[in-house]
């Protein structure tokens, strides 16, 4: 199996032969990281420059260099670039095609720096980006939800707590629920966009190196603030894939957790809402079938996303600096999981948008299940200085009798309310219906509409600050 004969000429003299077929199969990653190339070509170019500014290579080589380069990159784009399994991974393809084209500067290029260095930089490069196009598409998602809000500030719905009626909200109130868990979302992948700030480049393959380099000449070339401070963090360190993936994992749990109510309020048993045919499927057998099949891929997605920040953490939980092979194992999952939450994220706000609020089904349901109980509990509290505790038994025997009679509380009559407590008075009927209530919650972050609104204005602004 082995190729013997050839010596290899990625890992030089000290190999007389090239790897085991095996051996290659396992090793190498061009199939997944050649989406590193626009990456890896921008690292090569403004390392060429830099080592140019030094003095360390003719500006004739430099400018070789980088002309073989932009005829890469266009080869790549155009479809026209041959990947080699053998040549294992981007950074060698690209540099045996750059020494057929230019010939030996080719091999001036790798002076100091390393692979190990090259390849942290053009990660961290372009998990940079793509967090960048995330924290755009959260930003949307956001927008759409906040549209919804100032829509149905006064539709009114019921609030539930373990999935039961619990006290009316309004359906603004709920949306804008989540542009709060949205908002954190996106804050996490700003916030880890700034901490992913550095290049890595110039570290080498741990230890530096003894040319005199420019490392923040690379770093601002590469859109970085500022070099890496220690060569052994540069070369090791994940921390910026592994703050992606969590971010990432945070986020698509509460896109998981409005998908399933969206699943939910879609069922006939809710009817809440009705998707259009844009994110719904059919059955092959059941004509009367609308699936809302685009929720339940969002959080069915959830699952992968959340097992490539478990699989990273795994991967990287017992290396000794430096760097590692077992590094090579951190690209697929990230790549995967921006992949995923990127299409969770725009087919969430497609289906946000494009859905219909069915409020009278929501209305109908709030002021099921005595939603209004805690208002009269708080009345009898507010009007007649019953201890809450107190109050809140008799609101339950109350509650007991509307059962009883099968009829809301508003719906009894004084006599009957007066039968459990004779201090009821008809003032209570000002509290007992779901509007009344909605609009009692005035408290700040409460679900009365002009509540809604007001942060419905909060969050237009801050969205059209996050341009």
């Amino acid at each position: 199996m082995s190729k013997a004969g050839s010596g290899n000429r990625m890992w030089g003299g000290r190999f007389a032969t090239g790897p085991d077929a095996v051996m290659e199969e396992i090793n190498a990653s061009i199939d997944f990281d050649r989406k590193l190339y626009a990456q890896d070509i921008a690292g090569s170019m403004a390392h060429a420059r830099m080592l140019t500014k030094q003095g360390i290579i003719s500006k004739q080589d430099a400018k070789q260099i980088c002309a073989g380069l932009d005829t890469i990159l266009s080869e790549i784009e155009a479809g026209k670039f041959e990947f080699s399994r053998a040549l294992e991974d981007i950074h060698m393809n690209i540099e045996a095609r750059l020494k057929k084209l230019i010939g030996e500067p080719a091999g001036r290029l790798h002076t100091a720096r390393s692979r190990n260095d090259q390849v942290a930089t053009d990660f961290r490069l372009w998990v940079k980006q793509m967090m960048t196009g995330l924290s755009a598409s959260v930003s949307s998602l956001m927008k759409v939800l906040v549209e919804k809000a100032d829509n149905h500030a006064d539709t009114i719905m019921p609030g539930f707590t373990h999935l039961q009626s619990a006290q009316p909200v309004t359906f603004g109130h709920h949306c804008l629920a989540y542009v709060e868990m949205l908002a954190r979302d996106k804050s996490r992948v700003d916030d880890a966009i700034k901490r992913m700030d550095e290049c890595p480049l110039g570290a080498a393959a741990l230890a530096g190196t003894g040319f005199a380099i420019d490392r923040e000449m690379v770093a601002k070339e590469l859109g970085f603030s500022k070099p890496t401070r220690n060569s052994l963090d540069s070369v090791s360190d994940r921390d910026f894939a592994l703050d992606m993936l969590s971010a990432a994992s945070i986020c698509a749990t509460h896109l998981s957790r409005l998908a399933e109510e969206i699943v939910i309020w879609s069922t006939p048993q809710f009817n809440f809402i009705t998707l259009s045919d844009a994110f719904s499927t059919g059955s092959s057998i059941m004509p009367q079938k609308k699936n809302p099949d685009a929720a339940e891929l969002i959080r069915a997605k959830t699952g992968r996303i959340n097992g490539s920040l478990v699989g990273l953490l795994t991967v990287l939980k017992g290396l000794p600096l430096s760097y590692s092979k077992d590094m090579q194992e951190d690209k697929e999952a990230v790549f995967d999981a921006v992949t995923s939450l990127e299409v969770c994220l725009a087919a969430m706000t497609g289906l946000i948008s494009d859905m219909r609020i069915n409020a009278d089904a929501m209305h109908k349901a709030a002021g099921s299940g005595h939603a209004t109980a805690t208002d009269l509990a708080d009345w009898l509290v507010r009007e007649l200085n019953m201890p809450f505790r107190e109050a809140h038994h008799v609101t339950g025997r109350v509650v007991a009798l509307a059962e009883k009679h099968a009829c809301s509380l508003e719906d009894l009559t004084l006599d009957q309310m007066q039968s459990v407590h004779d201090g009821i008075t008809n003032a209570v009927y000002d509290v007992l219906s779901v509007e009344k209530s909605v609009a009692s919650r005035t408290s700040f972050g409460g679900t009365a509409p002009k509540n809604v609104r007001k942060q419905v204005r909060y969050w237009q602004r801050q969205i059209a600050k996050m341009g």
